[in-house]
């Protein structure tokens, strides 16, 4: 039981910007999302959810990159096409994660 306990106070997500994707990782409701983008978002946020910093992101085919401009600070994770998974880490949490059409 104390794995469980430390798993979830040293490592989760903390914030969301985007309420449907923040839905949708709680409850499993597509009605914010792409329903296409379900399977990927939902392995890419349980790998998000589990990761302490960014490059853990870092999976093949996942596209890891630092933002810049007004995003320095955050990464992001291709999703398909247009469309991301961005975020931030505070410490070994994640925060501010976005799902938008990044082009």
């Amino acid at each position: 039981m104390l794995l469980v306990y430390l798993r979830y106070t040293l490592a989760v997500i903390r914030s969301f910007r985007h309420k449907g994707l923040e839905e949708f990782f709680r409850s499993g409701s597509k009605a914010g999302i792409q329903p296409r983008h379900a399977p990927r978002l939902q392995l890419q946020l349980g790998r998000l959810d589990a990761s302490d910093a960014p490059v853990a992101m870092g999976l093949p085919g996942w596209r890891l990159h630092p933002l810049k401009g007004h995003l320095v600070g955050h990464w992001a994770v291709w999703v398909d096409k247009k469309w991301r998974l961005t975020f931030s880490f505070i410490g070994p949490h994640a925060v501010d994660v976005d799902y938008q059409d990044y082009h």
